[in-house]
């Protein structure tokens, strides 16, 4: 596959992205930041991006390694699919019942094991830490609900 081919892929799911943030349904509640502003700067800048992949592609410039024969793909891709997968999907199965910081963290880990980190103290700890930084940007801070930090269950 080269480089053309991938840039006209990610603007087609850039598309799709900015069709998905268009019907988000304004939010009933009061906050500073409303449910369409997150998602439409992301996929902006992420529409901005493929646009200027696109274009350096079409001139031949793109630094990529689609076009090297030397390149090969890493050992273990569907195992670090499956870390990634399970991470997210335990994310979303556990927000609700335990709160954000739990899941997060395990989400955390999960992405970082898939990129061949170890699961140990240092990789927990700094997963933590930009969970909390994320909360505390966006929860306390933007006012953006994303849920309790944790939840107990008395």
């Amino acid at each position: 596959m080269n480089a053309k081919i991938v840039s006209g892929l990610l603007l087609a799911l850039c598309a799709i992205g900015i069709w998905q943030a268009t019907i988000i349904p304004e939010s009933t509640m009061y906050s500073e930041v409303g449910p369409i502003l997150a998602p439409s700067v992301v996929i902006g800048v992420l529409t901005l991006l493929g646009i200027i992949y696109l274009l350096s592609s079409i001139r031949g410039k793109s630094p990529d390694c689609i076009e090297s024969e030397d390149e090969v793909p890493l050992e273990g891709g569907n195992t670090r699919l499956i870390y990634f997968l399970v991470a997210g999907m335990l994310f979303i199965f556990l927000v609700k019942p335990i709160g954000f910081l739990i899941p997060a963290t395990i989400c955390g880990v999960g992405v970082a094991k898939s990129f061949d980190a170890p699961t140990n103290l240092k990789t927990i700890s700094i997963c933590l830490a930009i969970t909390l930084a994320f909360w505390g940007l966006f929860s306390a801070l933007l006012g953006v609900d994303l849920g309790p930090l944790f939840k107990l269950p008395f």
